[in-house]
Parts: structure tokens; sequence; C-alpha cells
């Protein structure tokens, strides 16, 4: 079928529903649909793109046959609208009688109405055309009747019904109108700004089906909101029919895209070491588990690409990775994944929901400054001092913090970036001021976002500025290994970062056991082992995830939460040094959702 010469997001919806009130289309026909050769005829050029004739010969039928002449001035209407020809499809539609339709024909024909009237900027009319039907109709009539309402309302000035309304859809789309959808609905939100999308959230109820698209609307907009979901229960602890837990489902293939060559290849070896050691060690279960493939995704796009296809065309179901965010954007620009997707990175725009099939898990720094941010804000702090380095983590980690600390009601007091290459910190120092009063102090906190190296170098000098505040950092101020001697400096300083790496995630392999192994699971790149870990932890539950609120993984980065638009999202433990030694805090694996990270400019792993 030749391309249908319509550019509306309605008629890109629509178009392949029209074609259902055709004689022998599957939502449900008439009861009595003529039949005969001139029939067929002009079905056969509807069915092969030729909306014009086609209409000419439903016309032609309708004047020689009386009897069904109504019904064939609706084909004709219906093909002029394919061809996106609405102008000569309205004195069709305007001599037709609606009294004179059978069964979904008649909300057909109030479609084409409500479609003329849209043309004719009238939604007034449109809005009055596209009420709930009365009683059970198709899928199809009933998705095309919501889409036109949704029009009506938006160009009635009212979006965030208009938002609603697509909302109700999303269920019952797929592939290309889902996406289109989604998109449509954040920019109907987004449109109403951040002031009015908080307002709207304020006294909605934690399962109000519009509360995750409007957090989303307010992410990209750029003003962070903390989720108030509660993760309620981890995912294989009920066990079901044959001894396999709750929410498990498997592929027969999976396929495992890493940078196993190049400047990533360290990276990707340590991700898959990780993905490998935990795959094997869910034997103990006797769950099934599926054949796994590595291929090496290189380290741009085209190699990305090139073996996501390769890895689809050996017949994998569903594909983890690709590591690089070019490689991401890429696979998500081809449109319909032939394949679903864990990728171990966002894409570079991310502005946009994953489409459909698409799930994304990536280490990144947003979500630890806003975690950051929601834990000294649950401490009772109000101030707080900005420290970080010029680092791109330090960077994203140190304005998500200041979105989320700002969101809560917090207070900036001092902000101060810090040179990689410097030693002595002391001119930048003398202008941090929370305030001349002694309780100026009391609810106030410094949160650091820098390399091990440089912190040491930090805390003691904001001591010997009689600076006494509690410093909160990102996982970046821990080296991964034990250093009792160096990190004596960062005495007292607490900490988000990987539960794994301190063996306080119950049911994984213990970090302690596997050393000797992999050299991986040492020092910082132990926290690509863990990703790795998660990265095959999620294949079994993240559709179970996706579609129950409240389920959770315990995984080896964090409990794992996945949100309704296959965003994986982390709550990390929190650790202290005391001694010189990073300890877990005591009840530190929270179970609540973190903040939803802001909008990402770069990929984290």
């Amino acid at each position: 079928m030749r391309a249908m010469r319509v550019t509306t997001l309605g008629l890109l919806l629509t178009a392949g529903l029209a074609g259902c009130v055709t004689p022998g289309g599957t939502s449900q026909p008439r009861s009595a649909a003529p039949s005969g050769e001139a029939t067929q005829a002009a079905q056969a050029l509807y069915t092969k793109g030729q909306f014009d004739q086609a209409a000419q010969a439903y016309l032609a039928l309708a004047s020689q046959d009386d009897a069904n002449r109504d019904y064939y001035r609706l084909l004709a209407a219906e093909a002029y609208r394919q061809e996106g020809a609405i102008d000569r499809a309205a004195p069709v539609v305007a001599d037709i009688r609606r009294s004179k339709l059978e069964g979904e024909d008649a909300l057909r024909f109030d479609a084409l109405r409500a479609e003329i009237a849209l043309k004719k900027n009238d939604p007034a009319t449109a809005l009055s055309l596209t009420g709930k039907p009365p009683g059970r109709v198709s899928s199809q009539i009933a998705q095309r009747l919501a889409e036109l309402r949704a029009r009506a309302q938006a160009a009635s000035g009212d979006p965030w019904s208009a938002a609603q309304t697509r909302v109700d859809m999303d269920g019952q789309l797929h592939g290309l109108d889902r996406e289109e959808n989604r998109r449509e609905i954040l920019t109907l939100l987004t449109g109403l700004g951040a002031q009015p999308l908080a307002e709207r959230l304020a006294p909605m109820s934690a399962n109000d089906p519009m509360r995750p698209w409007v957090v989303e609307a307010q992410t990209q907009l750029g003003s962070a909101t903390r989720s108030p979901a509660v993760l309620d229960q981890a995912v294989g602890t009920v066990t079901g029919e044959k001894n396999v837990r709750e929410g498990y489902k498997v592929p027969d293939k999976v396929a495992l895209l890493l940078p196993l060559t190049g400047p990533l290849a360290g990276a990707g070896a340590a991700i898959r070491d990780g993905f490998i050691t935990n795959y094997v060690d869910a034997a103990r279960t006797h769950a099934p588990r599926p054949k796994v493939v590595v291929y090496d995704s290189g380290n741009d796009a085209a190699h990305a690409v090139a073996a996501y296809e390769k890895a689809v065309a050996d017949g994998a179901n569903v594909v983890v990775g690709p590591l690089n965010r070019e490689g991401v954007s890429a696979i998500f620009a081809k449109g319909a994944l032939p394949a679903p997707m864990l990728t171990l990175n966002y894409p570079s725009d991310n502005k946009n929901l994953p489409p459909s099939g698409a799930n994304e898990f990536g280490l990144l720094p947003e979500t630890e400054g806003a975690q950051v941010a929601d834990h000294m804000a649950d401490r009772g702090l109000h101030k707080a001092v900005v420290i970080v380095s010029t680092d791109d983590f330090a960077r994203r980690a140190g304005n998500a913090f200041k979105a989320e600390w700002q969101a809560r009601g917090g207070t900036l007091s001092s902000q101060v970036t810090l040179d990689a290459s410097s030693i002595d910190f002391a001119s930048q120092l003398s202008g941090i001021n929370v305030g001349d009063a002694p309780d100026d102090q009391t609810d106030a906190g410094v949160f650091i976002s820098m390399k091990p190296q440089q912190a040491r170098l930090l805390l003691p000098q904001l001591r010997l500025a009689k600076n006494t505040l509690p410093v909160f950092a990102t996982s970046h101020v821990y080296a991964g290994t034990d250093d009792p001697a160096a990190d004596r400096d960062l005495e007292g300083v607490e900490f988000c970062d990987a539960p794994w790496l301190f063996d306080a995630q119950p049911g994984l392999a213990r970090r302690a056991d596997l050393g000797a192994a992999f050299p991986a699971t040492k020092g910082v790149a132990a926290r690509l082992f863990a990703f790795g870990m998660d990265a095959w932890g999620l294949v079994p539950y993240i559709d179970w995830m996706r579609g129950h609120p409240g389920s959770y993984l315990p995984g080896a980065t964090g409990q794992l939460v996945a949100d309704e638009f296959g965003r994986v999202r982390r709550v990390l433990i929190w650790a202290r040094f005391t001694d010189g030694v990073a300890h877990p805090v005591a009840g530190s694996l929270e179970l609540e959702a973190p903040a939803t990270a802001p909008n990402v400019e770069n990929g984290g792993a």
C-alpha cells in the first residue's frame, strides 16, 4: 500500500482503522453487507491503496443501489479520508442518513463528522460526536473516537482533559501509534508549565494513572519531584506453579551487547563478568535460564546497530545492551524494535520515552545527586553547601542535587566548583557561609561530588576553615577498596553506593568470595561488575516489574524499580567512613523509590 498523504497525529493513528469499515473487515461488519463483483472490485482498489478510485467506485455503487446507498457513501468518505482528502469527504458525509447505518457504521459516521468538524475549527461539534460509545464496541472504533476526542479537547483549550483521554488510550495502543500518543501526552502536559503541574500533582493518590505522566512532564521541564512510590515486595518471593517464582519469565535466547575491543573494552569485560556470574549463580534456584550469546558492540553507533541486527538475525528474543549512549540512540532511531531491549545506558536525547519494547538501565550520576538531596532532607536539614569537582559525573550529580534539594524546599547557602588540578582550596572555601548565628549550622550540611583523592584534600581544609557541618557524598568518594590510612581524612562522610560492594544485599554471590577469580570485583570496577549482575537479574523480571507497581529487584547496585515507561531506577545503600573504613549505615537498604532523575545529557554507565 502506498504511503498515505497525511500529516496530523490523528490521521497517523486512525489511518489503519478506517479500513475496518470495508466489507469483510475485522471489526463488526454489517449484518448484511452487500457483495458482488462491483463491490469486490471497489474493495480491491481500497486494499491496493488506490483510495481516490475506490471512492469513485463506491459512489457509483451508491447511485445504483438505493437500499445500501448510505453504506456505500460511508465507504466512499472513508476512502477519501484515507487519501488525505477530508475536504472531498465532507459533502459525501453531509448526504448520509445516520439512521440507515447498521452496527458500528453509525459510530464511524460520527468519527468522520468529528474529523470534518476539527478541520473546520469546530471542536465543540467534534466533542459532541465523540463521547463514550454506548455498550461494547470494537477496540478499533473506541480508539478512533478517543483519539478524535483528545484532539477536540486540546483544540477547545483543555490540554489536561486531552492528556487524560490519551493516557486512557495508552494501554490499548502498540508500536508507532503508542509512541506518537505518548509524545502527544507529554507535549500537552509540559505545555501546562511547572507550577500548574505541581498543583495538579499535589492531591493525586499514589495509584492515579496520571501521576507518572505528570512526574515525567515535570522532569522534562527540569522540575524534579519526589516520587512517593513505596517498594512493597521483592520479586521472586512468591513461588508459583512448578516452583517457578512469580513474575519470572525468560526468553529462549538472550544477546549481550558489550564493547569487547577498544577503549571501553575494560568496562565491557567487567559488566560481562558480572552478568555471567549472576547468571551462573542463578542455577541454584533450578529455574529455567536462556541461552546467552555475547556480541562485540564496539565503541560507536554503527557497531552497536550492527551487533543488534546480528543478534536479532541469530534469533535473540531479548537484547541486553549496548553500553554507549550513541549506540542506544541509533538503535532507538530505527523505529519498531524486532527484539525487546534492556539497554545499559540512556540515549543521548533523553526527552523521549523509550520506544515500545525497550527498557533503560544505567548508573546515572543524576540518581546519586537526587538521592543525596533526599537523604539530607530526610535528616531534617534545610540548608546546603554544594562543593563539586569539574568532571562530568560531579557536574551532573551536582545539578541533580540542586534541583531535588530545591524541590524539597531546601536552601542553597553556597556553591563551589573545585579545579581537579588544584590542591589548595583555601581561597575558594573562604566564601562558604550558612549564616552568622550558631543555630544556622544545626540544620545545614555539605554535599560533595568528587573522587577520593580530591576529597581527602578537601575535608582537612574544611575543618581548618572551622566548618563542622556533616558531609554527604556520591559514590565516587569511595575508591571501592578499604584504605584506612588514606581514608582517615574522610572520617564521618556519608555516601550512597551499591550495596554489593559491602556484601549488604542478601541473596547474591558475595563479593568477598569472588575476588580471587575476578579482578573486576576490586576497586572502582566493582561497580561495573555489580551493574552486570543486575543486568542479568532484571532480564527475567523486568516485564513483571513494569506491570506491578511496588515490585522491586534486590540488586547489586541497589533496590531496582521499573517505572511505567521502562526506566529502571535505583535506591542505593548508605555508608559512612569510620576509622578510615567504609561501613554500611544500619538500616540503609531503604524501601523508598528515589526522586525521578533529571534529564540525562550523557549516559552514565
